[in-house]
């Protein structure tokens, strides 16, 4: 993979501990009316993981630190182009809040039950499902 039909992505799942339960960070993009993790685009010259703290920057207003790395997805986009994205599990080190912008418009910090019932997309449930599962975090 990685020929000039497809796109390449990048993203993760920001986690903490809240007490004993587990919460992960997901967004919900407008445009879409969809609830995922952050994610998005590499810039040309971007490796993966870079793209990936960006992206999560600049969708949450989260500096990131990348922790392992969590089951990749594949899937046709609304261009029906072939689209890989590679997720990480991120740890927060700086939150500066959800920034000004069209892109997303909320934010919400979440159990991993209700996560998995807040997202729009199965694929998402199955990295999700990594995550917690991953002796790592």
């Amino acid at each position: 993979m990685g020929g000039d039909d497809e796109v390449r992505a990048a993203g993760g799942i920001p986690w903490r501990r809240t007490g004993d339960e587990l919460e992960v960070l997901v967004i919900h993009r407008p445009r879409y009316d969809d609830w995922t993790f952050p994610k998005g685009k590499l810039d040309p010259g971007e490796t993966w993981e870079q793209a990936a703290v960006r992206e999560t920057y600049e969708e949450t207003g989260i500096v990131v630190v990348l922790g392992p790395e969590l089951p990749a997805t594949e899937y046709r986009d609304r261009f029906d182009r072939r689209k890989r994205v590679r997720y990480w599990a991120m740890t927060v080190a700086v939150d500066i809040g959800l920034p000004d912008g069209d892109e997303v418009d909320e934010r919400r910090w979440v159990g991993v039950d209700a996560a998995s019932e807040l997202l729009s997309y199965e694929r998402d449930r199955e990295v999700l499902d990594r995550l917690r599962s991953s002796p790592d975090r």
